[in-house]
């Protein structure tokens, strides 16, 4: 999972206070010609998907969208469309109005764009962040055939160093891959939803994106209501001045947990947990790349019987995660839904890499 972690700075951070009713709630929306059916969902659910969240979990939310498209030739209609948090989700209702699904050029969009306008919202320092993104193509550079910005984002924006500044911000990044469009580039994807302590969320049918959105929240704050426990383990690490193997760590995290009895939200598709990036070779190797150059080199998109020569092929490795998506069903058989469970491995993984992010801990491989 991972190697040894050690620390860069010989200043403890300062615990942050949490205000565990606060949710910030972003949203990155591709809005090219391909996303009409999702972005539809979007506008039925989301006043929805605001009370529910507030209901459920007694807290005070605020929505913020980000919608992108690409870069001149390929659009000229705009890059990126920044709409900053509001508490109303009738003004949320009224951008996602106004978005119409339209353009697009090549294959890949301004994924890397949209990251870094969602990372400059005016996230608030208390409150849970969650970004999800939803989209069904990749970012520029990554190595898709015909991608007109082979080298990346045309304003020099990494994608790879933008997500890790969103996790060292605590901002936790969720992507609703659109399948099957998205599937050759879900390794890439989890990877960096990995990156921040979040989650890679397949679908296939728009219908489902409001209990999606609904359920993910949920567990993340459930999630940031256990942070501390985790914080207080890794800072007692570094003042102790030990390194911090990841592996241990979240063996040791989960194991104090389940001995007390701690239950958490989790998120299913079909009854089934979705897959862990940790479980992926693919997702945890390109998770610890240092920027877009090195994930070009190492990437190869998985193919699918529609991809034909957009990439070449590579055979998918078998992993626990391939089998619980293969128990989870496929196109034309999905329900998402939350339960109450023991708390998993992967949870605890996920929280790991959070408070390493948080606290400013870098990797040695």
């Amino acid at each position: 999972m991972a190697g040894k972690i050690v620390f860069d700075s010989v200043s403890k951070p300062p615990a942050k206070v949490h205000d565990l009713r606060s949710l910030d709630l972003a949203f990155a929306m591709d809005s090219t010609s391909s996303m009409g059916t999702y972005i539809d969902a979007a506008k039925r659910s989301i006043c929805t998907i605001f009370e529910e969240i507030v209901a459920s979990e007694k807290g005070d939310v605020r929505l913020a969208l980000v919608n992108y498209r690409d870069h001149p030739p390929q659009d000229y209609t705009y890059v990126t469309e920044v709409h900053d948090f509001t508490n109303s989700s009738s003004t949320m209702k009224g951008w996602l109005d106004n978005t119409k699904a339209h353009g697009g050029g090549d294959l890949p969009e301004a994924v890397a764009d949209a990251l870094q306008d969602i990372l400059n919202l005016s996230w608030r320092t208390h409150a849970t962040k969650i970004c999800v993104c939803i989209s069904d193509a990749p970012p520029h550079g990554i190595g898709c055939e015909h991608d007109k910005f082979p080298n990346g984002c045309p304003l020099g924006i990494d994608p790879m160093n933008v997500v890790r500044q969103m996790a060292a911000k605590g901002i936790t990044l969720y992507v609703v891959g659109c399948e099957p469009s998205i599937s050759p580039y879900k390794g890439f994807f989890t990877a960096i939803a990995y990156m921040t302590g979040g989650q890679y969320v397949p679908l296939t049918q728009a219908g489902e994106l409001s209990k999606v959105i609904i359920g993910g929240a949920r567990e993340e704050m459930g999630l940031e209501r256990l942070m501390e426990e985790v914080n207080e383990e890794v800072r007692a690490d570094i003042a102790a001045g030990r390194s911090i193997d990841e592996a241990e760590m979240t063996k040791r995290v989960h194991s104090k947990m389940i001995s007390k009895g701690v239950t958490t939200t989790q998120l299913q598709r079909n009854k089934v947990a979705l897959a862990s990036a940790a479980d992926s070779v693919e997702a945890s190797h390109i998770s610890k790349l240092t920027n877009l150059s090195d994930v070009r080199a190492a990437f190869k998109a998985t193919p699918t019987p529609a991809m034909g020569a957009m990439a070449t092929p590579a055979a998918p490795a078998f992993s626990m995660g391939s089998v619980r998506e293969a128990l989870a069903g496929s196109i034309g058989d999905e329900k998402y839904d939350v339960e109450e469970k023991p708390i998993s491995e992967a949870q605890a993984n996920r929280m790991v890499k959070k408070s390493l992010a948080r606290n400013m801990i870098s990797k040695k491989y």
